[in-house]
């Protein structure tokens, strides 16, 4: 395996300081932002986003947590019990009705964890808007998603693999990109 850096630390924070730029401008009814994180990765990147947002705007924006995890549409009783998923917490402390939520995940890769994400959110209430923020688009949908807000677009081969690593679930910043090394 062939691992390529993508971004480093110091570039993983100018991308988010854009995201956070584009959002603002975007969204110019801050009251209504609600930023979510999809569990693991997304949570910490929407907390950074929302404190950027937050210095700039002056407003102190509210984040949530959804878990997709049982929205899923590649679980079930044919998948062996190593392979079923890890239950997380789900965290909406604020209504999302009326709300212009921005839902942040990490890599958008077929678009199915979007679908899942969605799925969770719609059973929490009905929001004004929603948008969504990745950290890394790598391409190759299968289902008809976009993202509103992208920090880097990474074009990649199905073989290939992205990884994100976040401080505070990894312990260190960073995108890497996995290649297969030819024999």
């Amino acid at each position: 395996m062939h691992r390529v850096q993508v971004l480093d630390p110091r570039e993983l924070a100018r991308v988010l300081e854009r995201l956070a730029a584009e959002i603002v401008e975007q969204v110019p009814e801050d009251k209504l932002l609600y930023l979510v994180g999809v569990q693991t990765r997304g949570v910490p990147i929407a907390q950074r986003l929302a404190a950027l947002i937050g210095s700039s705007t002056g407003r102190k924006q509210p984040v949530g947590a959804i878990d997709i995890s049982l929205y899923r549409d590649d679980i079930g009783p044919w998948r062996p019990a190593h392979q079923q998923p890890v239950i997380r917490d789900t965290r909406l402390d604020e209504s999302i009705e009326g709300r212009i939520v921005v839902l942040v995940d990490d890599v958008l890769y077929t678009g199915r964890t979007v679908r899942a994400a969605l799925d969770t959110l719609m059973d929490f209430g009905r929001p004004k808007a929603i948008r969504l923020a990745v950290l890394v688009d790598r391409g190759h949908r299968e289902l008809p998603v976009a993202a509103d807000f992208v920090g880097r677009t990474v074009p990649t081969a199905r073989s290939e693999d992205v990884q994100v690593r976040i401080k505070e679930v990894d312990g260190e910043d960073g995108v890497w990109l996995y290649r297969e090394v030819e024999p």
